[in-house]
Protein backbone atom coordinates (compact mmCIF):
# COMPACT_ATOMS: atom_id res chain seq x y z
CA UNK A 1 0.00 0.00 0.00
CA UNK A 2 1.17 3.52 -0.66
CA UNK A 3 1.54 5.90 2.21
CA UNK A 4 -1.18 8.46 2.65
CA UNK A 5 0.01 11.92 1.65
CA UNK A 6 0.43 14.47 4.38
CA UNK A 7 -2.50 16.87 4.79
CA UNK A 8 -0.24 19.82 5.66
CA UNK A 9 0.97 20.61 2.10
CA UNK A 10 -2.63 20.53 0.83
CA UNK A 11 -3.79 22.89 3.56
CA UNK A 12 -0.90 25.30 2.98
CA UNK A 13 -1.48 25.34 -0.80
CA UNK A 14 -5.19 26.04 -0.31
CA UNK A 15 -4.68 28.98 2.09
CA UNK A 16 -3.81 31.74 -0.46
CA UNK A 17 -6.78 30.86 -2.63
CA UNK A 18 -9.10 30.85 0.39
CA UNK A 19 -7.80 34.27 1.45
CA UNK A 20 -8.29 35.74 -2.03
CA UNK A 21 -11.77 34.20 -2.36
CA UNK A 22 -12.86 35.56 1.02
CA UNK A 23 -11.43 38.97 0.25
CA UNK A 24 -13.51 39.09 -2.95
CA UNK A 25 -16.60 38.05 -0.98
CA UNK A 26 -16.06 40.75 1.66
CA UNK A 27 -15.50 43.49 -0.92
CA UNK A 28 -18.59 42.41 -2.86
CA UNK A 29 -20.55 42.33 0.39
CA UNK A 30 -19.43 45.83 1.33
CA UNK A 31 -20.37 47.26 -2.07
CA UNK A 32 -23.71 45.45 -2.11
CA UNK A 33 -24.62 46.70 1.35
CA UNK A 34 -23.73 50.27 0.46
CA UNK A 35 -25.92 50.20 -2.64
CA UNK A 36 -28.71 47.86 -1.48
CA UNK A 37 -28.67 47.29 2.29
CA UNK A 38 -30.36 44.14 3.52
CA UNK A 39 -29.78 40.44 4.18
CA UNK A 40 -30.92 39.38 0.70
CA UNK A 41 -28.18 41.25 -1.15
CA UNK A 42 -25.66 40.24 1.52
CA UNK A 43 -26.34 36.55 1.08
CA UNK A 44 -26.25 36.83 -2.71
CA UNK A 45 -22.98 38.76 -2.60
CA UNK A 46 -21.13 36.25 -0.42
CA UNK A 47 -22.47 33.06 -2.01
CA UNK A 48 -21.97 34.26 -5.59
CA UNK A 49 -18.45 35.49 -4.87
CA UNK A 50 -17.32 32.29 -3.19
CA UNK A 51 -18.99 30.13 -5.85
CA UNK A 52 -17.44 32.12 -8.69
CA UNK A 53 -14.01 31.98 -7.07
CA UNK A 54 -14.21 28.21 -6.72
CA UNK A 55 -15.71 27.55 -10.15
CA UNK A 56 -13.05 29.57 -12.01
CA UNK A 57 -15.65 30.42 -14.64
CA UNK A 58 -14.32 33.92 -15.12
CA UNK A 59 -10.74 32.99 -16.08
CA UNK A 60 -9.79 34.47 -19.44
CA UNK A 61 -11.40 37.27 -21.42
CA UNK A 62 -13.98 35.00 -23.01
CA UNK A 63 -15.02 33.49 -19.68
CA UNK A 64 -15.42 36.92 -18.11
CA UNK A 65 -17.51 38.16 -21.02
CA UNK A 66 -19.75 35.10 -20.89
CA UNK A 67 -20.18 35.44 -17.13
CA UNK A 68 -20.87 39.19 -17.40
CA UNK A 69 -23.69 38.50 -19.87
CA UNK A 70 -25.16 35.36 -18.34
CA UNK A 71 -24.91 35.94 -14.58
CA UNK A 72 -27.19 39.01 -14.38
CA UNK A 73 -29.84 37.34 -16.55
CA UNK A 74 -29.78 34.12 -14.57
CA UNK A 75 -29.61 36.10 -11.32
CA UNK A 76 -32.88 37.88 -12.15
CA UNK A 77 -34.51 34.56 -13.07
CA UNK A 78 -33.28 32.93 -9.87
CA UNK A 79 -34.55 35.85 -7.80
CA UNK A 80 -37.94 35.39 -9.42
CA UNK A 81 -37.84 31.72 -8.46
CA UNK A 82 -36.94 32.78 -4.91
CA UNK A 83 -40.01 35.02 -4.81
CA UNK A 84 -42.13 32.09 -5.98
CA UNK A 85 -40.63 29.82 -3.34
CA UNK A 86 -41.76 32.34 -0.75
CA UNK A 87 -45.20 33.25 -2.11
CA UNK A 88 -46.19 30.26 -4.29
CA UNK A 89 -44.03 27.41 -2.93
CA UNK A 90 -45.15 24.59 -5.24
CA UNK A 91 -44.82 26.68 -8.39
CA UNK A 92 -41.42 27.89 -7.17
CA UNK A 93 -40.37 24.31 -6.41
CA UNK A 94 -41.31 23.23 -9.93
CA UNK A 95 -39.44 26.16 -11.50
CA UNK A 96 -36.37 25.53 -9.35
CA UNK A 97 -36.36 21.81 -10.16
CA UNK A 98 -36.67 22.39 -13.90
CA UNK A 99 -33.99 25.11 -13.90
CA UNK A 100 -31.39 23.10 -12.01
CA UNK A 101 -32.08 19.84 -13.87
CA UNK A 102 -31.79 21.70 -17.18
CA UNK A 103 -28.40 23.09 -16.12
CA UNK A 104 -27.17 19.52 -15.54
CA UNK A 105 -28.60 18.30 -18.86
CA UNK A 106 -26.79 21.06 -20.80
CA UNK A 107 -23.36 19.69 -19.84
CA UNK A 108 -23.34 17.12 -22.64
CA UNK A 109 -23.35 19.72 -25.43
CA UNK A 110 -19.76 20.88 -25.40
CA UNK A 111 -17.53 23.21 -23.41
CA UNK A 112 -19.66 26.33 -23.93
CA UNK A 113 -22.76 24.50 -22.69
CA UNK A 114 -20.86 23.18 -19.66
CA UNK A 115 -19.79 26.68 -18.70
CA UNK A 116 -23.35 27.91 -19.19
CA UNK A 117 -24.68 25.13 -16.97
CA UNK A 118 -22.40 26.17 -14.13
CA UNK A 119 -23.38 29.81 -14.54
CA UNK A 120 -27.05 28.85 -14.37
CA UNK A 121 -26.57 26.84 -11.18
CA UNK A 122 -24.82 29.56 -9.15
CA UNK A 123 -27.69 32.02 -8.59
CA UNK A 124 -30.16 29.18 -7.99
CA UNK A 125 -27.98 27.88 -5.16
CA UNK A 126 -27.87 31.40 -3.75
CA UNK A 127 -31.67 31.59 -3.66
CA UNK A 128 -31.98 28.13 -2.12
CA UNK A 129 -29.56 29.02 0.66
CA UNK A 130 -32.07 31.30 2.42
CA UNK A 131 -35.14 31.75 0.21
CA UNK A 132 -37.05 33.74 2.81
CA UNK A 133 -34.43 36.51 2.60
CA UNK A 134 -34.97 37.08 -1.13
CA UNK A 135 -36.09 40.60 -1.92
CA UNK A 136 -35.69 41.98 1.61
CA UNK A 137 -33.08 44.64 0.79
CA UNK A 138 -34.09 48.25 1.42
CA UNK A 139 -31.78 50.38 -0.69
CA UNK A 140 -32.25 53.13 -3.25
CA UNK A 141 -32.21 50.71 -6.18
CA UNK A 142 -35.29 48.94 -7.57
CA UNK A 143 -35.41 45.35 -6.34
CA UNK A 144 -35.19 44.00 -9.91
CA UNK A 145 -31.78 45.64 -10.40
CA UNK A 146 -30.21 44.28 -7.21
CA UNK A 147 -29.39 40.74 -8.46
CA UNK A 148 -27.90 42.19 -11.65
CA UNK A 149 -25.73 44.61 -9.71
CA UNK A 150 -24.60 42.04 -7.15
CA UNK A 151 -23.71 39.50 -9.86
CA UNK A 152 -21.58 42.05 -11.72
CA UNK A 153 -19.92 43.21 -8.50
CA UNK A 154 -19.07 39.62 -7.58
CA UNK A 155 -17.65 38.96 -11.03
CA UNK A 156 -15.59 42.15 -10.98
CA UNK A 157 -14.05 41.60 -7.53
CA UNK A 158 -13.35 37.90 -8.09
CA UNK A 159 -11.69 38.63 -11.46
CA UNK A 160 -9.66 41.56 -10.14
CA UNK A 161 -8.35 39.79 -7.05
CA UNK A 162 -7.62 36.61 -9.00
CA UNK A 163 -5.50 38.54 -11.52
CA UNK A 164 -3.76 40.38 -8.68
CA UNK A 165 -3.12 37.16 -6.79
CA UNK A 166 -1.61 35.45 -9.81
CA UNK A 167 0.50 38.47 -10.70
CA UNK A 168 1.92 38.63 -7.15
CA UNK A 169 2.55 34.90 -7.08
CA UNK A 170 -0.02 34.02 -4.41
CA UNK A 171 -2.07 31.88 -6.79
CA UNK A 172 -0.97 29.33 -9.36
CA UNK A 173 -1.31 30.54 -12.92
CA UNK A 174 -4.22 28.49 -14.24
CA UNK A 175 -3.97 27.40 -17.84
CA UNK A 176 -7.05 26.88 -19.94
CA UNK A 177 -8.10 23.28 -20.22
CA UNK A 178 -8.60 21.71 -23.59
CA UNK A 179 -12.18 22.07 -24.71
CA UNK A 180 -12.51 18.53 -25.99
CA UNK A 181 -15.55 16.70 -24.70
CA UNK A 182 -14.87 13.74 -22.43
CA UNK A 183 -14.75 10.34 -24.01
CA UNK A 184 -18.03 8.46 -24.05
CA UNK A 185 -18.49 4.77 -23.81
CA UNK A 186 -19.60 3.24 -27.12
CA UNK A 187 -23.20 2.07 -27.26
CA UNK A 188 -24.69 -0.52 -29.52
CA UNK A 189 -28.30 0.39 -28.75
CA UNK A 190 -30.31 3.50 -28.07
CA UNK A 191 -29.94 4.64 -24.47
CA UNK A 192 -29.89 7.80 -22.44
CA UNK A 193 -26.51 9.42 -21.97
CA UNK A 194 -25.00 9.50 -18.49
CA UNK A 195 -25.53 13.27 -18.36
CA UNK A 196 -29.22 12.95 -19.21
CA UNK A 197 -29.62 10.28 -16.55
CA UNK A 198 -27.92 12.53 -13.99
CA UNK A 199 -30.23 15.40 -14.94
CA UNK A 200 -33.25 13.17 -14.41
CA UNK A 201 -31.80 12.00 -11.10
CA UNK A 202 -31.39 15.62 -10.02
CA UNK A 203 -34.98 16.39 -11.02
CA UNK A 204 -36.32 13.38 -9.13
CA UNK A 205 -34.22 14.15 -6.04
CA UNK A 206 -35.27 17.81 -5.94
CA UNK A 207 -38.95 17.05 -6.55
CA UNK A 208 -38.99 14.48 -3.76
CA UNK A 209 -36.97 16.74 -1.46
CA UNK A 210 -39.37 19.65 -1.94
CA UNK A 211 -42.33 17.37 -1.19
CA UNK A 212 -40.74 15.81 1.91
CA UNK A 213 -39.39 19.16 3.09
CA UNK A 214 -42.66 21.07 2.86
CA UNK A 215 -44.84 18.25 4.18
CA UNK A 216 -42.53 17.05 6.94
CA UNK A 217 -40.26 19.89 8.04
CA UNK A 218 -42.21 23.13 7.66
CA UNK A 219 -40.00 26.22 7.57
CA UNK A 220 -36.89 24.03 7.67
CA UNK A 221 -37.64 22.54 4.23
CA UNK A 222 -34.56 24.20 2.64
CA UNK A 223 -32.27 21.86 4.59
CA UNK A 224 -33.84 18.84 2.88
CA UNK A 225 -33.68 20.38 -0.60
CA UNK A 226 -30.20 21.84 -0.16
CA UNK A 227 -28.79 18.51 1.00
CA UNK A 228 -30.37 16.61 -1.90
CA UNK A 229 -28.98 19.24 -4.28
CA UNK A 230 -25.49 19.16 -2.75
CA UNK A 231 -25.06 15.38 -2.86
CA UNK A 232 -26.11 15.33 -6.53
CA UNK A 233 -24.02 18.35 -7.56
CA UNK A 234 -21.06 17.20 -9.60
CA UNK A 235 -22.64 13.73 -9.66
CA UNK A 236 -19.95 11.23 -10.68
CA UNK A 237 -21.89 8.05 -10.15
CA UNK A 238 -23.90 6.41 -7.41
CA UNK A 239 -20.93 5.53 -5.20
CA UNK A 240 -19.79 9.16 -5.23
CA UNK A 241 -23.29 10.31 -4.23
CA UNK A 242 -23.38 7.82 -1.33
CA UNK A 243 -19.90 8.86 -0.16
CA UNK A 244 -20.74 12.57 -0.34
CA UNK A 245 -23.96 11.92 1.58
CA UNK A 246 -22.03 10.34 4.44
CA UNK A 247 -19.60 13.27 4.54
CA UNK A 248 -22.50 15.71 4.40
CA UNK A 249 -24.17 13.98 7.35
CA UNK A 250 -20.99 13.86 9.41
CA UNK A 251 -20.08 17.48 8.72
CA UNK A 252 -23.63 18.74 9.17
CA UNK A 253 -24.00 16.97 12.51
CA UNK A 254 -20.91 18.73 13.81
CA UNK A 255 -22.04 21.99 12.25
CA UNK A 256 -25.49 21.89 13.83
CA UNK A 257 -24.02 21.25 17.27
CA UNK A 258 -21.48 24.06 16.84
CA UNK A 259 -24.13 26.50 15.60
CA UNK A 260 -26.43 25.68 18.51
CA UNK A 261 -23.60 26.34 20.98
CA UNK A 262 -22.45 29.55 19.30
CA UNK A 263 -25.74 31.20 18.36
CA UNK A 264 -26.96 32.34 21.78
CA UNK A 265 -23.77 33.98 23.12
CA UNK A 266 -22.77 35.51 19.78
CA UNK A 267 -25.63 37.97 19.27
CA UNK A 268 -26.43 39.60 15.93
CA UNK A 269 -23.06 41.23 15.18
CA UNK A 270 -21.16 38.27 16.58
CA UNK A 271 -23.21 35.91 14.42
CA UNK A 272 -22.30 37.88 11.30
CA UNK A 273 -18.59 37.61 12.15
CA UNK A 274 -18.91 33.90 12.91
CA UNK A 275 -20.73 33.30 9.62
CA UNK A 276 -17.87 34.88 7.66
CA UNK A 277 -15.27 33.00 9.71
CA UNK A 278 -17.09 29.70 9.11
CA UNK A 279 -17.26 30.34 5.36
CA UNK A 280 -13.54 31.15 5.27
CA UNK A 281 -12.61 27.97 7.17
CA UNK A 282 -14.91 25.89 4.97
CA UNK A 283 -13.44 27.37 1.79
CA UNK A 284 -9.92 26.77 3.05
CA UNK A 285 -10.29 23.24 4.43
CA UNK A 286 -12.51 21.94 1.64
CA UNK A 287 -9.39 20.85 -0.26
CA UNK A 288 -8.55 18.57 2.67
CA UNK A 289 -11.93 16.86 2.89
CA UNK A 290 -15.47 17.71 1.84
CA UNK A 291 -16.69 17.00 5.39
CA UNK A 292 -14.99 20.21 6.57
CA UNK A 293 -16.95 22.23 4.03
CA UNK A 294 -20.17 20.50 5.10
CA UNK A 295 -19.43 21.28 8.75
CA UNK A 296 -18.61 24.96 8.35
CA UNK A 297 -21.28 25.74 5.76
CA UNK A 298 -23.84 24.17 8.11
CA UNK A 299 -22.60 26.45 10.89
CA UNK A 300 -22.90 29.46 8.57
CA UNK A 301 -26.38 28.56 7.36
CA UNK A 302 -27.68 27.79 10.83
CA UNK A 303 -26.33 31.07 12.20
CA UNK A 304 -27.76 32.93 9.22
CA UNK A 305 -31.20 31.46 9.75
CA UNK A 306 -30.87 32.23 13.45
CA UNK A 307 -30.07 35.83 12.49
CA UNK A 308 -33.22 35.84 10.34
CA UNK A 309 -35.39 34.65 13.22
CA UNK A 310 -35.19 30.86 13.06
CA UNK A 311 -33.51 29.80 16.37
CA UNK A 312 -30.47 27.57 15.90
CA UNK A 313 -30.44 25.78 19.25
CA UNK A 314 -34.07 24.71 19.51
CA UNK A 315 -34.18 23.47 15.91
CA UNK A 316 -30.94 21.45 15.94
CA UNK A 317 -32.57 18.02 16.05
CA UNK A 318 -35.10 18.97 13.37
CA UNK A 319 -32.33 20.30 11.11
CA UNK A 320 -30.30 17.12 11.51
CA UNK A 321 -33.36 15.07 10.62
CA UNK A 322 -33.95 17.27 7.55
CA UNK A 323 -30.33 16.85 6.44
CA UNK A 324 -30.56 13.07 6.94
CA UNK A 325 -33.77 13.01 4.89
CA UNK A 326 -32.13 15.01 2.08
CA UNK A 327 -29.11 12.69 2.08
CA UNK A 328 -31.34 9.61 1.98
CA UNK A 329 -33.32 11.06 -0.92
CA UNK A 330 -30.11 11.81 -2.78
CA UNK A 331 -28.74 8.29 -2.35
CA UNK A 332 -32.05 6.63 -3.19
CA UNK A 333 -32.46 8.53 -6.46
CA UNK A 334 -28.83 7.94 -7.46
CA UNK A 335 -29.21 4.18 -6.98
CA UNK A 336 -32.79 3.68 -8.17
CA UNK A 337 -33.44 6.29 -10.89
CA UNK A 338 -31.45 5.40 -14.03
CA UNK A 339 -28.28 4.71 -11.98
CA UNK A 340 -24.82 5.65 -13.26
CA UNK A 341 -22.05 3.34 -12.08
CA UNK A 342 -19.07 5.20 -10.63
CA UNK A 343 -16.74 2.54 -12.01
CA UNK A 344 -17.95 3.40 -15.53
CA UNK A 345 -17.22 7.07 -14.88
CA UNK A 346 -13.76 6.12 -13.63
CA UNK A 347 -13.03 3.98 -16.71
CA UNK A 348 -13.98 6.88 -19.00
CA UNK A 349 -11.62 9.16 -17.11
CA UNK A 350 -8.88 6.55 -17.21
CA UNK A 351 -9.43 6.37 -20.96
CA UNK A 352 -9.03 10.15 -21.23
CA UNK A 353 -5.83 10.08 -19.15
CA UNK A 354 -4.27 7.23 -21.13
CA UNK A 355 -5.22 8.88 -24.43
CA UNK A 356 -3.62 12.14 -23.27
CA UNK A 357 -0.50 10.26 -22.17
CA UNK A 358 -0.29 8.49 -25.53
CA UNK A 359 -0.51 11.81 -27.38
CA UNK A 360 2.09 13.43 -25.11
CA UNK A 361 4.51 10.53 -25.68
CA UNK A 362 3.96 10.41 -29.45
CA UNK A 363 7.46 10.67 -30.98
CA UNK A 364 5.97 12.36 -34.05
CA UNK A 365 4.44 15.24 -32.10
CA UNK A 366 5.97 18.64 -32.84
CA UNK A 367 5.47 19.87 -29.27
CA UNK A 368 5.16 17.56 -26.27
CA UNK A 369 3.05 19.08 -23.52
CA UNK A 370 2.20 17.66 -20.12
CA UNK A 371 -0.91 19.83 -19.70
CA UNK A 372 -3.56 17.46 -21.05
CA UNK A 373 -2.19 14.46 -19.16
CA UNK A 374 -1.95 16.38 -15.88
CA UNK A 375 -5.53 17.64 -16.14
CA UNK A 376 -6.85 14.21 -17.11
CA UNK A 377 -4.95 12.53 -14.27
CA UNK A 378 -6.28 15.13 -11.84
CA UNK A 379 -9.79 14.20 -12.98
CA UNK A 380 -9.05 10.55 -12.27
CA UNK A 381 -7.62 11.28 -8.84
CA UNK A 382 -10.64 13.39 -7.90
CA UNK A 383 -12.61 10.12 -7.78
CA UNK A 384 -10.14 8.46 -5.43
CA UNK A 385 -11.65 9.33 -1.98
CA UNK A 386 -14.94 7.52 -2.62
CA UNK A 387 -13.26 4.42 -4.06
CA UNK A 388 -10.65 4.30 -1.31
CA UNK A 389 -13.42 4.54 1.28
CA UNK A 390 -15.19 1.67 -0.51
CA UNK A 391 -12.20 -0.59 0.15
CA UNK A 392 -13.66 -1.32 3.58
CA UNK A 393 -16.59 -2.94 1.72
CA UNK A 394 -14.24 -5.09 -0.33
CA UNK A 395 -14.37 -2.95 -3.50
CA UNK A 396 -10.62 -2.75 -4.03
CA UNK A 397 -10.17 -2.90 -7.79
CA UNK A 398 -11.18 0.66 -8.88
CA UNK A 399 -9.12 2.27 -6.11
CA UNK A 400 -6.15 0.15 -7.17
CA UNK A 401 -6.57 1.36 -10.77
CA UNK A 402 -6.32 4.95 -9.54
CA UNK A 403 -3.27 4.22 -7.38
CA UNK A 404 -1.47 2.46 -10.22
CA UNK A 405 -2.03 5.30 -12.68
CA UNK A 406 -1.18 7.95 -10.06
CA UNK A 407 2.17 6.24 -9.56
CA UNK A 408 2.88 6.97 -13.25
CA UNK A 409 2.62 10.76 -12.81
CA UNK A 410 6.23 11.67 -11.97
CA UNK A 411 7.99 9.26 -14.38
CA UNK A 412 5.55 10.09 -17.20
CA UNK A 413 6.06 13.83 -16.79
CA UNK A 414 9.83 13.36 -16.74
CA UNK A 415 9.70 11.20 -19.88
CA UNK A 416 7.47 13.69 -21.74
CA UNK A 417 10.00 16.41 -21.00
CA UNK A 418 12.88 14.33 -22.39
CA UNK A 419 11.44 14.25 -25.91
CA UNK A 420 12.08 10.54 -26.58
CA UNK A 421 9.79 7.59 -25.88
CA UNK A 422 11.03 3.99 -25.61
CA UNK A 423 9.06 1.49 -27.65
CA UNK A 424 8.13 -0.61 -24.62
CA UNK A 425 6.45 2.44 -23.01
CA UNK A 426 4.36 3.12 -26.12
CA UNK A 427 3.31 -0.53 -26.19
CA UNK A 428 2.44 -0.45 -22.48
CA UNK A 429 0.23 2.62 -22.99
CA UNK A 430 -1.55 0.90 -25.88
CA UNK A 431 -2.03 -2.30 -23.87
CA UNK A 432 -3.50 -0.33 -20.95
CA UNK A 433 -5.96 1.39 -23.29
CA UNK A 434 -7.01 -1.96 -24.72
CA UNK A 435 -7.44 -3.40 -21.21
CA UNK A 436 -10.09 -0.77 -20.42
CA UNK A 437 -12.53 -3.07 -22.23
CA UNK A 438 -11.62 -5.95 -19.88
CA UNK A 439 -11.57 -4.68 -16.27
CA UNK A 440 -10.06 -7.92 -14.95
CA UNK A 441 -6.87 -7.20 -16.94
CA UNK A 442 -6.75 -3.45 -16.34
CA UNK A 443 -4.83 -3.40 -13.05
CA UNK A 444 -2.05 -5.64 -14.39
CA UNK A 445 -1.84 -3.48 -17.53
CA UNK A 446 -1.53 -0.30 -15.49
CA UNK A 447 1.16 -1.89 -13.31
CA UNK A 448 3.04 -2.92 -16.45
CA UNK A 449 2.85 0.67 -17.69
CA UNK A 450 4.10 1.96 -14.36
CA UNK A 451 7.04 -0.44 -14.39
CA UNK A 452 7.86 0.40 -18.03
CA UNK A 453 8.26 4.10 -17.31
CA UNK A 454 11.84 5.04 -16.35
CA UNK A 455 11.87 6.62 -12.90
CA UNK A 456 13.26 10.15 -12.47
CA UNK A 457 16.59 10.43 -10.72
CA UNK A 458 16.23 10.25 -6.95
CA UNK A 459 13.09 8.09 -7.03
CA UNK A 460 14.61 4.78 -7.97
CA UNK A 461 14.86 3.36 -4.47
CA UNK A 462 11.87 1.67 -2.93
CA UNK A 463 9.38 2.02 -5.78
CA UNK A 464 10.13 -0.75 -8.25
CA UNK A 465 10.48 -3.24 -5.44
CA UNK A 466 7.04 -2.42 -4.10
CA UNK A 467 5.06 -3.24 -7.20
CA UNK A 468 3.41 -6.18 -5.49
CA UNK A 469 2.29 -4.11 -2.48
CA UNK A 470 0.05 -1.91 -4.61
CA UNK A 471 -2.23 -4.76 -5.52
Amino acid sequence: MTAAPSALPTVLRALPEAVVSMAAALLTLACAQWLAPGPGSAVMAVVLSLSLARSRLDRGHRGRLEAAIALPVVGVAATGVGWLLLHAPWIGAAAFTVGVAASVWLRQFGELARRASRLIALPFVTVLTVPHLSGTQHGRLPAALVPILVALLALAWVSLLDMLGRRMGWLADERTRHAAAPARAPSTHARLSATTRMALQMAAALALAFAVGHLGFGQHWPWVVLTAFIVHSGNRGRLEVAYKSLLRLAGAAGGCVAAALLAAPAGAHGSAALILLALFLGTWLRQLNYAWWALFVTVALALLQNYAGLPAASAMTLRLAAIAAGAAIGVATAWLVLPVRSSDVLRRRLANALAALGEALDPGAEQRSTMSFVHALDDVESLAPAFRAARVLGLRQPADWIDALSACRAPALALIGQGATPGNVRRAVGAARQALKEPDRLLDALKTLRDALPLPAGERVGVRGRSGERA
